[in-house]
């Protein structure tokens, strides 16, 4: 069997055949980019192993091509890489020398020594990933399968080619890597496979936070990202590594009344956002809008449960979850944090007469980000009767309407009151103060609620008048 190829992988991998042909050595392209060939999938980077110098293998690559690309390599690790542009999209093409490894208990660090192309093979992570094709002359990409990977791939198994204790043991990361394919191509982790990953979710605690958030991540921008987290859930390595989400799970029955599972429910608005939205953050808020109901959960008599506030106090707990989980502590966690308080906003405007101060004040909230709050709001709803789901869904049509007019009238995205704290310090010769500030939250307050224009003559005279109540002249 040979994997097809584009024209342009084609004249890459002859140019690679050609240098591996000049210094006498046997070459593979291994891993990823043939098991992705085999599912039809994209993929840009290619691993070349090598019986030999895989740093010289680059070099003499890279003298096939013209203009020369530039060669980065590494010597302690033995590995380099170049990048051929083709249609000004690069073409990563990693070398290296095939290796054996062995690794120290407490870390997932290995000691590498030269081996052959049978041990490289069986370092590997999974089966799928096993798979090489030649770059020789006399078997030019002819696939080398001995772990049968194809096989695994056509049945839509993970599983490991070393005994899967041995595996995890070694790299644990290679848990979160083997839920990740799980969750990204939809296959099943071989029941052995899985039961290690339970047996040593523990040693996922040696991994980096950096390393273990980009397998979390790349698990959220699945297609259907349940998968993932509901594989992270049952093994155990959840509640390691974001203890807080697995605090949502299970309800609570009192006197026979009960709330709904947060944690599954969390998951179907994840589900429900992903074929909407490319945006990881936004993804992100949608994990993270019912966080602080577990610490806000009171069951009232004659009422049931409630989670009043869930949405401050959750708003509150996003900056220390990104610090844990080494996400970014910069706007992206605002946005997130800002998706969490206002998202029980636009529901609350579906069940009550709307006023154009609710409105206003909504869109003064939210700014650009309006249109991603709605698609939040929509995303959670979650209730399997279908009458309900298209009465909400109708309700927040109608919000998204009057959002539309107030906004097209009043322009407040983004909006920034016409007298702000230096007007009022210079009309009145205050210094920075107090009531600077009360006088300009009160004309905010009465351009938002209606009662004067959003225009700055209105809003100054409305100025001079809130500061003779307060006793400034």
């Amino acid at each position: 069997m040979e994997i097809k190829c584009t024209e342009e992988e084609l004249f890459i991998f002859k140019k690679i055949s050609e240098a591996t042909e000049e210094l006498g050595l046997d070459a593979f392209i291994i891993g990823g980019f043939v098991r992705d060939k085999i599912l039809n999938r994209k993929n840009k980077d290619a691993d070349i192993v090598c019986i030999g110098d895989g740093i010289e293998l680059a070099n003499k690559t890279a003298e096939k091509f013209s203009p020369k690309p530039n060669v980065s390599f590494f010597k302690n690790f033995g590995t380099a890489q170049i990048k051929i542009f083709t249609n000004e999209i690069p073409f990563e093409i990693e070398f290296v020398g095939a290796r054996k490894e062995s690794y120290n208990q407490n870390s997932r660090k290995p000691q590498v020594f030269t081996g052959t192309i049978e041990e490289d093979r069986l370092r590997r992570d999974f089966t799928i990933n096993t798979l090489a094709v030649s770059l020789s002359k006399n078997n030019f990409l002819e696939l080398i399968d001995p772990l049968n990977g194809l096989g695994d791939i056509e049945n839509k198994i993970i599983k490991t080619p070393l005994p899967p204790d041995q595996t995890f043991i070694d790299d644990p990361l290679r848990m979160m890597r083997a839920i990740r394919f799980a969750a990204q191509l939809n296959f099943t982790i071989e029941t052995e496979t899985f039961q290690a990953i339970k047996d040593h979710a523990e040693r996922i605690k040696i991994v980096s936070g950096e390393r273990i958030i980009d397998e979390i991540n790349k698990i959220v921008m699945t297609n259907k990202p349940s998968v993932g987290f509901d594989l992270l859930y049952k093994s155990g390595l959840l509640k390691i590594i974001f203890p807080q989400m697995v605090s949502l799970a299970g309800a609570e029955f009192i006197d026979g009344k009960g709330h709904k599972d947060n944690f599954y429910h969390t998951l179907q608005v994840l589900d429900n956002i992903a074929p909407h939205t490319d945006d990881l953050w936004l993804r992100w808020a949608a994990i993270l809008h019912d966080i602080a109901k577990p610490v806000t959960k009171k069951f009232e008599e004659g009422h049931g449960w409630t989670f009043h506030g869930h949405e401050v106090v959750g708003g509150r707990m996003v900056p220390k979850i990104f610090a844990q989980l080494k996400l970014p502590l910069n706007d992206k966690m605002k946005f997130v944090r800002k998706m969490v308080e206002l998202h029980l906003r636009p529901i609350s405007l579906t069940k009550e007469n709307i006023t154009d101060s609710a409105i206003r004040r909504l869109l003064f909230d939210a700014g650009d980000d309006i249109e991603s709050l709605m698609l939040l709001c929509k995303a959670d709803i979650t209730s399997k009767n279908k009458q309900k789901v298209q009465r909400y869904l109708a309700n927040f049509g109608m919000v998204e309407n009057r959002l539309e007019e107030v906004e097209e009238s009043d322009h407040l995205r983004n909006w920034q009151p016409p007298i702000t704290g230096e007007i009022i310090m210079k009309e009145f010769s205050l210094p920075p103060s107090r009531i600077v500030g009360d006088i300009k939250n009160a004309v905010r307050e009465a351009i938002l609620d209606g009662e004067i224009p959003n225009e700055f003559n209105a809003a100054f005279e409305y100025m001079k008048e809130v500061a003779l109540d307060l006793g400034v002249k």
